[in-house]
C-alpha cells in the first residue's frame, strides 16, 4: 500500500506539471534575433516591458515553487500580477507545500521528459548545484549576464557576492541568490532579563554589586551575579501564582536564533551551531579548545541546579514563543527582541554579554549567511531562456525586491511614497498582523536589499531597526576583532566527497556528546580526552577542517585579486 501511494503521488505531480505546460520540449525555442524582431524582446531598459503584446500572448514559462502555508497562490499575488503588467512576461506558478517539494525534489530533477522551466525556492546545496551542473541539467546563468543588467551590476560591484555563488570547477554561476543584508544574522542572540524580578532579588539581598538604578538596557552582569539572580528566581514564587513554574533562564537549544551559544562567550570563545569560526584567517573548530570543556561543565552546573530549565533543550521555537505569553514565567531568555517573546516586554531589559569567571565577555558569531546561494535554478533545456532571465533580473531592482520581500505596493506599501521618495509601509487590515500580511502577500525568494535600498528605497521594518540598534550597542562591540564567520564557500567535487564522507558523522558525534554533557552533569577529563582523540582521528574533523580552510583560502584570494 505504501509503495502504491508513493507511485500515485509521483504520477499526480507529473500530471500537474503537464497540465500547466510542463517543460520546454514541446515549445519553440527562438533565437534572440527572432525574439527581438517578433516579440519586441529587450533587456537594456529595466523600466520598460520585456516583450510586446504578441510576446505576452505566445510565450509562457512554468515555474515550480514551494510556498509557506499562509501564502496566497503566487498566481494570485498582486506583486506577480504587477510584474506581468510591467514586463509582459507570462509565468505560470505551480505552488506546492514545502514538505511536498522536499519529498519530490529528486523526482523533478530526474524527469527529463516533462519538468518545469525553473524552480523557485529551490534550496539547492553547493553539492547539489555542482553535481547537477556537471550533468548539464542546470543552466549556467553566468553565460547570459548581458540579458540581466541588474544582476550583472551586483556581481560587478560586489565581488564578495560573486565569489560566494561561483562554481570553482568551471567559474560559472548556476543558481540565482537571495541577498538581504541588514547586519543581523551574524548575531542571533540578545540576553533579556526581567527587571522587576531582579529588583526583588536586589531588595532581598540575594545579589550584590548592582542596584535597582542599574536595571536598564545595557546592564552588565558577571556570571556569579547572574547565578545569584537565577537562583532567586528559582527559589521564589516570582509570578505569585503559588506554583513553581518560573523558568529562570530559557532558550531554544540549537535553534538558529535565541540559542545557547552566547553562554560560551563567558569563557572567551566564539561558539555557534557549527562550532566553526575563522580566527586570524584560520578555520577553527571551537570544540577542540579546552575552554569549551570548562564552559560546558559550568553551563551544565546551571542546568543541574535548575537555573536553566531542562525544557530549553527540548522545546521548539513555537513552544518557546507561545509559553512566553500570558502569565510571566521567564526570568531571562535569549532572543532577538523581548517584544516577540513576552506579553509585557516593558518588564525586560537587554543585557550586555555575561562576564565569565576569568573576566571574559564575548558574543558569539554565527555562520547564518545573508546571501542565500541556491534560491532559483533554471533547467538547461528551458526555451527562450533569455526572456525568463531578464524577467527574474527585474526582481533584483530595489523597489521590486522590497515588494517581493514584504508585499506589493497597495497591499504592504502605500501608493504614495514619503518625502524622501521611499516606500511607506501600509497598516495591515484590522485583525491581521504585519507578519500575517507579509506571509500572505510576499513570495520572498530572489531579492537584493542592501545599504542602498535601506537608505533610498524602503525603510527597515520597525522590529529590524530595533534589533539592529540593540545589536550595535550590546552585541557587536563584544566580538573579537580577529574572529569572523565562515562565509558561503564553494567546493570542488573532490572536497564535497570528503565532506560527504565525514561531516555527518562529525556533526552527530559532537551533537550527541554535547547534549549529554550539558544535561547529565558535564564531561570528565578522561571523556574529554577521548572525545578530542576520536574527533581528530577516525571521525575526521581534521579532514573537514582542511576542506574548509582550502575553500576559505580560495575565497580570500579571490577577494583580494
Amino acid at each position: 500500500m505504501k509503495r502504491i501511494l508513493t507511485v500515485c503521488i509521483a504520477a499526480a505531480l507529473l500530471m500537474s506539471m503537464s497540465a500547466c505546460g510542463g517543460g520546454g520540449d514541446n515549445r519553440e525555442n527562438n533565437s534572440v534575433d527572432s525574439l527581438v524582431s517578433q516579440y519586441g524582446y529587450q533587456w537594456e531598459d529595466t523600466s520598460a516591458p520585456i516583450l510586446n503584446e504578441q510576446g505576452a500572448a505566445d510565450l509562457t514559462f512554468n515555474v515550480y515553487s514551494s510556498k509557506n502555508a499562509s501564502a496566497l497562490d503566487y498566481n494570485d499575488m498582486k506583486i506577480m500580477q504587477d510584474l506581468y503588467a510591467s514586463t509582459n512576461v507570462k509565468v505560470n506558478w505551480e505552488n506546492v507545500s514545502e514538505s511536498v517539494y522536499a519529498s519530490q525534489k529528486n523526482l523533478i530533477f530526474g524527469n527529463t521528459k516533462d519538468r518545469p522551466d525553473a524552480i523557485y525556492h529551490a534550496g539547492m546545496s553547493a553539492g547539489e548545484i555542482i553535481r547537477y551542473a556537471e550533468r548539464k541539467v542546470l543552466l549556467p546563468v553566468s553565460d547570459y549576464l548581458e540579458y540581466m543588467p541588474n544582476f550583472a551590476k551586483i556581481l560587478e560591484e560586489r565581488p564578495d557576492i560573486k565569489n560566494q555563488i561561483t562554481n570553482v570547477s568551471d567559474g560559472k554561476i548556476y543558481a540565482l541568490p537571495r541577498i538581504e543584508e541588514m547586519g543581523l544574522l551574524q548575531h542571533p542572540n540578545l540576553l533579556f532579563l526581567n527587571k522587576n524580578w531582579t529588583a526583588q532579588a536586589i531588595k532581598a539581598g540575594a545579589v550584590s554589586g548592582i542596584s535597582e538604578a542599574d536595571l536598564k538596557d545595557g546592564l552588565s552582569l558577571t556570571a556569579d551575579q547572574m547565578e545569584d539572580i537565577l537562583t532567586y528566581f528559582k527559589t521564589n514564587d516570582m509570578n505569585g501564582n503559588g506554583s513553581n513554574d518560573e523558568r529562570p533562564l530559557n532558550f531554544v537549544y540549537n535553534n538558529w536564533q535565541g540559542n545557547q551559544c552566547d553562554l560560551y562567550g563567558m569563557f572567551g570563545i566564539n561558539d555557534n551551531l557549527e562550532h566553526r569560526v575563522v580566527i586570524d584567517g584560520t578555520v577553527t573548530y571551537i570544540v577542540l579548545d579546552d575552554r569549551f570543556k570548562e564552559a560546558t561543565n559550568y553551563i551544565s552546573g546551571w542546568v543541574e541546579d535548575g537555573l536553566i530549565d531542562m525544557v530549553s533543550f527540548e522545546q521548539s521555537q513555537d513552544n518557546f514563543l507561545a509559553n512566553g505569553k500570558g502569565l510571566e514565567m521567564y526570568g531571562a531568555f535569549y532572543w532577538w527582541e523581548s517584544e516577540t517573546v513576552v506579553s509585557n516586554p516593558e518588564n525586560y531589559i537587554v543585557c550586555e554579554p555575561l562576564t565569565g569567571p576569568h573576566g571574559d565577555q564575548t558574543i558569539c558569531v554565527s555562520n547564518n549567511p545573508e546571501v542565500g546561494t541556491g534560491e532559483l535554478v533554471i533547467f538547461a533545456d528551458c526555451p527562450n531562456v533569455e526572456v525568463l532571465l531578464t524577467y527574474f533580473d527585474r526582481y533584483y531592482a530595489p523597489e521590486v525586491s522590497a515588494q517581493i520581500n514584504y508585499g506589493a505596493i497597495g497591499v504592504a506599501f502605500e501608493e504614495e511614497k514619503d518625502a524622501d521618495g521611499m516606500l511607506v509601509p501600509k497598516d495591515p487590515p484590522a485583525g491581521v498582523t504585519t507578519d500575517e500580511l507579509r506571509l500572505q502577500n510576499a513570495p520572498l525568494g530572489i531579492i537584493y536589499l542592501s545599504d542602498y535600498a535601506w537608505e533610498n528605497v524602503v525603510h527597515m521594518e520597525p522590529r529590524a531597526r530595533l534589533r539592529k540598534e540593540r545589536l550595535e550597542k550590546y552585541a557587536t562591540p563584544f566580538v573579537a576583532e580577529n574572529v569572523t564567520p565562515v562565509p558561503n564557500l564553494q567546493f570542488t567535487l573532490e572536497e564535497l566527497n570528503v565532506l560527504s564522507n565525514y561531516e555527518t558523522n562529525v556533526n552527530d558525534y559532537i551533537r550527541t556528546n554535547l547534549i549529554k554533557w550539558l544535561t547529565q552533569g558535564g564531561v570528565s577529563d578522561s571523556d574529554w580526552t577521548s572525545f578530542k582523540s576520536q574527533l581528530t582521528g577516525k571521525i575526521g574533523i581534521t579532514q573537514i577542517q582542511k576542506v574548509y580552510q582550502d575553500a576559505y583560502d580560495r575565497y580570500e584570494a579571490e577577494q583580494s585579486a
